[in-house]
């Protein structure tokens, strides 16, 4: 059945069934993942899905309902499980239907090329990886997964009032994990790319960066605890942001899973932090002219040289505060609930280059990668430990390999005590990234 007919009788049908105001939402994509080791394919798979939830108001209350299949029997499960579930809500905060805001902004397509590459192609660039990694330093003993993944996908809300919103994307990323090996010392490390465009991923520039990354750590040692000056690269600052973005959230903040809760117009950060929300962003992972509610995109500085100036809300949380929704309403796909989510979120570059953030430090550690973010960070308190590995600053030059490390601190004394970004801010590497920071003194434990 044709989607647009189909999503058609679906509306038509909630409203003979009484469901006051209804909406769809509506997913289709189709996914490619492959990756080789050991000179060949070791993981192929390709799949395309298509989904579609229905939400309504039955008696001022909202239920759910969602199905793969489009049939006529699907149409039935469909109305009659949002009544089901309409009858089982108990809270009194609901979420509502938007009839739409009068304009949305428009947003510059990216041209894509994943209709004119083949499956073949994709299998290359993998093999290719693999051997530009092991291509580029002897010490490469293996490639322990040389990976590209491709998807595209067009997301639909339409709902009773007569809201009619289409988005479509696609994204391409190719990864390289190479393992080092120099007498009885190993090492691992990585490197990704992505873009909209297949033919912007260089299988032979990935490898080979991917080599470097991992060849420099050879030969790494703990340093000995105490205070040191710290500086995350941006890969590190990226996973960090990643890890505790959740704070910004006006939604954990009214549940108390953030300390940030009617902090807006207060100092939050150094003057140094600025950070943003931009949807509108040209070419950004999260760019969308529209959230998984119909409210309209806008670009918003959620941090202003230190100064909380908003969280991110949805229309429930903005009501519940009294507030306009910024426009942050997710989906994690079309089964799941609404949420709130950041869209490009990342703090604006700085003026130096980590070079010269490096001779301003003098003497200190770069942090390149930090794991156990799951287990040692604290989304709520803003505590983390966790395993991290880099390389010292040594007279303000990059010294040797350090692994084997912990660092601790506070996320929210990390945002006050930030020194300075530097200027090496890469959207490519995902919606939620960040330049190197010099973030002052750390405890560090060897």
């Amino acid at each position: 059945m044709d989607m647009n007919l189909f999503i058609d009788r679906v509306l038509a049908a909630a409203k003979a069934a009484g469901i006051e105001t209804a909406e769809v939402y509506c997913v289709t994509g189709e996914n490619f993942r492959a990756s080789a080791m050991d000179g060949e394919i070791n993981q192929y798979q390709v799949s395309a899905s298509a989904g579609l939830s229905l939400r309504g108001t039955v008696q001022g209350k909202m239920g759910y309902s969602a199905t793969q299949a489009f049939d006529e029997a699907a149409i039935t499960q469909l109305v009659e499980g949002v009544k089901e579930s309409a009858a089982l809500v108990e809270t009194k905060e609901q979420d509502e239907i938007f009839q739409g805001d009068e304009s949305y902004p428009e947003l510059p397509e990216e041209e894509s090329d994943l209709k004119d590459v083949t499956p073949e192609q994709k299998l290359e660039m993998c093999l290719a990886m693999e051997k530009a990694a092991k291509d580029a330093d002897p010490r490469i003993w293996k490639v322990q997964r040389a990976m590209v993944s491709t998807s595209s996908s067009t997301v639909t809300i339409r709902n009773s009032y007569g809201l009619n919103l289409t988005d479509s994307g696609t994204m391409c990323m190719a990864y390289a994990a190479p393992i080092a090996k120099e007498g009885d010392k190993t090492a691992t490390g990585g490197w990704m790319a992505t873009g909209f465009r297949f033919a912007d991923l260089n299988p032979v520039a990935i490898g080979v960066k991917a080599a470097e990354e991992t060849v420099c750590q050879l030969g790494g040692s703990p340093v000995p605890g105490g205070e040191y000056r710290i500086i995350l690269r941006f890969d590190a600052m990226q996973s960090l942001l990643q890890t505790f973005c959740g704070i910004f959230s006006a939604e954990n903040a009214q549940q108390n899973m953030s300390l940030l809760g009617g902090k807006e117009g207060t100092v939050i950060g150094s003057p140094a932090v600025t950070l943003m929300d931009d949807p509108l962003l040209p070419g950004g992972h999260g760019s969308q002219r529209f959230d998984a509610e119909g409210s309209a995109s806008r670009t918003k500085a959620v941090i202003d040289a230190g100064v909380l100036t908003t969280l991110l809300h949805s229309r429930k949380t903005a009501r519940k505060q009294g507030v306009a929704s910024t426009g942050n309403a997710s989906r994690a796909s079309y089964t799941a609930p609404v949420r709130v989510a950041p869209t490009n979120l990342y703090f604006k570059a700085g003026e130096k280059s980590l070079e010269a953030l490096m001779a301003d430090v003098g003497e200190g550690l770069v942090i390149t990668d930090l794991a156990g973010l799951h287990s040692g960070a604290n989304p709520t308190s803003g505590d983390f430990s966790l395993l991290s590995k880099g390389y010292t600053i040594e007279g303000g030059q990059r010294g040797r390999a350090v692994e084997q490390i912990t660092i601790a601190g506070n996320f929210y004394e990390v945002l006050k005590n930030i020194v300075a970004f530097a200027d090496d801010l890469d959207f490519s590497m995902g919606s939620i990234v960040s330049p190197s920071v010099d973030i002052g003194t750390l405890k560090v434990s060897g």
